[in-house]
């Protein structure tokens, strides 16, 4: 399993947890149940293959990680929509922005560009187009507001370094 698919899960998640962040060890214990994630498989294939200890650990880290700094990553994502309310931002590009605001934020083995076009990709199978611009934006406004920088272009072996992470 790359990180890409442990970073969709995390976000799947994310979303399931969002009006109810308190049951999120219940819930990882629950869905990672062997039995249970493979009747996931046979109707998405997102969920054929059972994680290892490292995506494990990943997606645990991820989710566990999103919730005890929510209300540091919520205040990151108010500050930079620009006058959008959170209730107003759906759960989906919810889940996705503090994801990768949590990767930037605390996973120093992520490299930022590729936690935020992970998060920019991942949005266009969920989200219409102007959500996704939405959601790169604030992920841009981001790094340029906190981090003084401006998003260096993915190379092509850096993604590859990910996925086989």
């Amino acid at each position: 399993m790359t990180r890409t698919v442990a970073r969709e899960i995390s976000v799947q998640i994310g979303y399931s947890l969002a009006d109810k962040p308190e049951e999120a060890e219940e819930m990882l214990d629950s869905f990672f149940d062997k039995e249970y994630f493979a009747t996931l498989g046979e109707e998405n294939e997102l969920y054929v293959e059972y994680p290892g200890k490292k995506q494990l650990q990943y997606i645990r880290k991820i989710v566990e990680g999103s919730i005890s700094h929510r209300d540091e990553l919520d205040a990151y994502i108010e500050k930079y929509s620009k006058g959008w309310k959170l209730s107003r931002i759906s759960k989906t590009a919810l889940s996705l922005l503090r994801t990768a605001l949590f990767e930037v934020i605390y996973m120093d083995d992520v490299p930022d560009s590729v936690a935020i076009n992970e998060a920019v990709e991942l949005s266009k199978g969920y989200e219409d187009m102007e959500t996704v611009s939405f959601i790169n934006g604030i992920l841009g406004s981001f790094m340029r507001g906190e981090r003084g920088t401006e998003l260096e272009p993915v190379r092509e072996a850096d993604m590859s370094e990910e996925a086989e992470s």
